[in-house]
């Protein structure tokens, strides 16, 4: 039976008996406490914990899952998997112990032919919380199992709560017995290789209090309505009624080890290392694809990182199956192909799932190509050291410089048999984030110890902010800082951290720059240039006495720039209003990534649930200026995060928030959490202009825009430019595309004919080369450097004719080319020399190292480049030994 008809099976069973269907939650949810959806009950918490009503007494779903704990134990064994899909039933205050039991019951035993999975009841076995005897008799009672199939376990086992205080309760899971060739008999309390689980249902009875009943502390109380959380694994049923092992050989996974075989030209079940391999790229391939499908993007932050550690393992383990090209689109088709019954959206969403791959890929490549070598060597003088652990620093420099996260490095050393310095590692890192908080800090609060600010937030409070409504107010200096150190009075041309008791300056955050203006009194005038939060409450203003003295006490007028303000504001609320267009063209996870606002200029960052398309952005800035003439009025107001949530006011995801939250309404079209500065009305905003847009990692981009007068001017610039190139072609505006894309295409096919000439001329020495041609143990070697400047493919089609005219002996051809501070070469093994044993991509090895460089390929023709064109001698040499060395033996 297929995976996708288990599940459908699953749902129709409950769907008859009453339960709502509710659709699989994505992998993120909005849950504090959980990276990723890691069990079917999840998406239910909230009816569990009593935090909101039910709206159906019972429901049935089908849960994707994602555990990433064991990913380093992933491959080495058959059990660990990253993704699986958890089927379950839930009631809430409805049906309890005897309703779940029996409907479970009913569907594992029913007959295949009857929608059942056709399970023999007589190699079914249960186990009950050991306090539980109710489930036991219930049990007997619906099942007719004998006691002996029936078996009590303590509270480790079979109780079951959420790890915090809140509802739990006694569970009984199924157990199905694969026979004596899987192990001893017993049951599952004597082994759970041969009684495999297939279903845990949980009685949700119970309130617990900060320790659990699994560490035998006693419940609390009684839950005032009765629940029932179930989960069974498909998995692990499917394997069962499949006749397979693992899961790994199930319909859904074997697959992707199949396209593995045939990338790699190796079977699985051949090689124990090898095993471990194609079982991680099956798995992660699955977990990638799902992950990224709901919205992950690779990154070195918490679900980012997760992903990118699988995704980039699943790299490395195809590269040491021997596969050299690009492998992560090719795994996510067969992914797609396989979970799209159950999942549709995997076909409509799989252009951006494959465009977040490649990227990926590609970035990863170079990061393997140019850490690998430090890596190598690295590794080759840690060995002639005679050491068993690869250094602290080598690992950080490896990080740092390359790219290299550590769990790489710790893989690749354990491959090489070593181990490696990660407390030394940490310890580096930790002093890089010091030193990097340090600077921060000194580039926005100077060199002042937090202490500081903290005893004058301790001595006088938070900093009252009246900025949202008044631009200027008499504000009295509390504190003075002067190069760090507090300080009673500062003199004209001192730079100085002022903290006031009122404040009209907005201070930096949210993505909007601070404001700058000026402090005034009798006889003292001070520039402030910017204002942070140094810390939470506290405004610190930095500024500059220009005239007089300032002192502690002093009474000034605070006055922000008006014209800087406004344009702030113009562009704060432009990214608003930009940001809601976004969302409406790429739907709900086109989330803000972050975001810049400066006077007359806005950056926003969106991570992309699709390729982002010049025509929708074009959209988006047409809807947005369209809205603009509505001019609708700004609103903002304090609620509280509940009811700005029913609002459908948009939380940034990262950013923290208390039970009062300031929402800002731009009618209808933008309700979000913020607090920032805004104009009263979105028609002071004029125009807004998108300006540029960019890739700025993978999954996320940037569109950048003016506006206002900026923007004005921009549009002006442009039309003067417009003016100017059809002046120059001598067509109207309007025929301009067309004439520039005449020129481009000539320019185009002349740069063509010019490298087909340079190819020809390079061609042109084939016969020269060849008869230079020398003998080493009965194989003709030509290694020769070639001109300067010959680009990978020139050089290739160049090997290819040498190789071609030194007839049927057996013959190996390496053709180097410098390019300024680089080397390009191409080896290449003809069908002879092939038969004797020789592989291209074997012999690259051999003299690599002398360019400083790596290449790889088949065994007809293999490439690459290194960083060291005075090598090239060296590296004929050591070719011809290596060549001299294989031949022979």
């Amino acid at each position: 039976m297929q995976t996708h008809e288990i599940k459908n099976r699953f749902i129709e069973h409950f769907r008859s008996r009453g339960h709502t269907v509710v659709p699989s939650a994505s992998l993120i949810l909005d849950d504090p406490t959980l990276l990723f959806v890691n069990a079917g009950m999840v998406q239910f918490k909230p009816y569990f914990l009593g935090d909101a009503p039910a709206p159906y007494p019972r429901a049935t779903s089908v849960q994707k899952c994602v555990r990433t704990g064991d990913i380093d134990e992933v491959g080495k064994t058959t059990r660990h998997n990253t993704f699986f899909q958890m089927a379950g039933n839930f009631s809430f205050g409805d049906y309890f112990k005897e309703g779940a039991i029996e409907a479970a019951w009913d569907l594992v035993t029913k007959p295949q032919s009857e929608g059942g999975y056709g399970f023999d009841p007589a190699r079914l076995w249960v186990t009950v919380y050991e306090h539980d005897p109710e489930a036991a008799e219930l049990w007997k009672k619906i099942a007719g199992l004998p006691a002996e199939r029936i078996q009590a376990r303590d509270a480790k086992d079979n109780y079951w709560d959420m790890g915090v205080p809140g509802p739990g309760g006694p569970c009984s899971e199924i157990y199905y017995d694969r026979g004596p060739e899987y192990g001893r008999e017993g049951g599952p309390v004597v082994d759970e290789d041969r009684y495999i689980e297939i279903w845990n249902l949980v009685f949700m009875q119970d309130i617990r209090g900060e320790r659990s009943p699994k560490e035998g502390a006693p419940v609390v109380g009684e839950l005032p309505t009765k629940n029932i959380d179930t989960g069974m694994g498909l998995e692990r049923v499917a394997c069962l009624l499949q006749g397979v092992d693992n899961v790994y050989e199930t319909d859904l996974v074997r697959p992707v080890i199949a396209k593995a075989e045939e990338l790699s030209g190796r079977r699985y079940g051949d090689n124990p290392e090898d095993d471990v391999r194609f079982r991680v790229i099956a798995d992660h391939a699955r977990s990638g694809v799902m992950l990224v499908g709901d919205g992950v993007t690779p990154s070195n932050e918490t679900r980012g990182y997760v992903l990118r550690r699988l995704l980039r393992r699943i790299i490395r383990s195809s590269r040491l199956l021997g596969v050299r090209e690009p492998v992560l689109g090719e795994f996510s088709k067969v992914v797609r192909d396989a979970m799209a019954p159950s999942y549709p959206e995997l076909v409509t969403e799989f252009d951006r799932i494959e465009s977040v791959m490649n990227k990926e890929e590609e970035a990863f490549l170079a990061t393997l190509s140019a850490g690998s070598r430090i890596f190598d060597l690295a590794v080759k003088e840690t060995k002639k050291a005679g050491k068993k652990q690869l250094s602290g620093d080598k690992a950080f420099q490896l990080h740092d410089t390359y790219g290299f996260p550590i769990d790489l490095t710790l893989e690749m050393a354990a491959e090489q048999g070593l181990s490696v310095d990660e407390e030394g590692f940490r310890n580096l890192m930790a002093e890089q984030r010091r030193r990097a908080k340090e600077d921060a800090k000194a580039r926005k609060t100077g060199h002042g110890d937090l202490s500081t600010y903290r005893a004058l937030l301790d001595e006088h409070g938070t900093t009252e902010f009246i900025g949202y409504t008044d631009l200027q107010s008499h504000s009295r200096v509390l504190g003075i800082l002067v190069n760090g150190q507090p300080a009673r009075t500062a003199s004209a041309g001192t730079e100085v951290e002022l903290v006031l008791d009122r404040t009209p300056f907005y201070a930096e955050g949210g993505g909007q720059i601070a404001d700058t203006g000026r402090l005034v009194g009798p006889g003292v005038a001070v520039e402030v240039v910017d204002v942070q939060r140094a810390v939470p409450g506290l405004f610190v203003h930095r500024a500059k006495v220009v005239e007089g003295e300032l002192g502690v006490d002093t009474t000034l007028e605070a006055a922000v720039d008006v014209n800087r303000r406004q344009a702030i504001a113009r562009s704060h609320s432009a990214t608003h209003l930009v940001h809601a267009a976004v969302r409406g063209a790429y739907g709900k996870r086109a989330a803000q990534a972050g975001s810049l606002n400066e006077p007359g200029r806005m950056r926003f960052d969106f991570t992309t649930p699709a390729a982002v398309s010049n025509d929708v952005l074009v959209e988006v800035e047409q809807e947005v200026n369209d809205y603009l003439q509505t001019d609708v009025e700004v609103q903002a107001y304090v609620t509280t995060m509940d009811r700005a949530m029913e609002l459908g006011a948009i939380a940034l995801f990262g950013e923290k928030y208390g039970d009062q939250v300031r929402v800002v309404d731009m009618g209808d079209y933008s309700r979000e959490l913020c607090g920032g500065t805004h104009v009263p009305r979105i028609g002071q905003l004029g125009v807004v202009k998108l300006v540029s847009d960019s890739s700025v990692g993978s999954g996320v981009h940037r569109v950048e825009a003016l506006v206002g007068m900026d923007a004005m001017r921009h549009i002006s610039m442009e039309h003067m430019l417009v003016t100017q190139l059809a002046e120059q072609f001598k067509v109207p505006v309007s025929d301009l595309p067309e004439r520039i894309e005449n020129v481009v295409t000539r320019l185009r096919n002349a740069e063509k004919e010019l490298k087909q000439l340079r190819v020809q001329q390079v061609l042109s020495s084939a016969g020269e080369l060849a008869d230079k041609g020398t003998d080493v143990n009965g194989v003709t070697l030509v290694a020769e450097q070639v001109a300067d400047g010959v680009d990978g493919s020139a050089l290739r089609a160049l090997a290819s004719e040498v190789r071609n005219r030194l007839g049927s002996r057996p013959a190996v051809v390496a053709l180097f080319s410098p390019n300024d501070s680089k080397v390009n070469f191409v080896v290449g093994v003809n069908e002879a020399g092939q038969d004797k044993g020789l592989a291209a991509g074997k012999l690259v090895p051999s003299f690599a190292g002398e360019l400083e460089g790596r290449g790889g390929g088949k065994p007809d023709m293999a490439q690459g480049g290194g960083s060291n064109p005075a090598g090239v001698k060296a590296a004929i040499a050591a070719l011809r030994k290596e060549l001299s060395e294989v031949v022979s033996g």
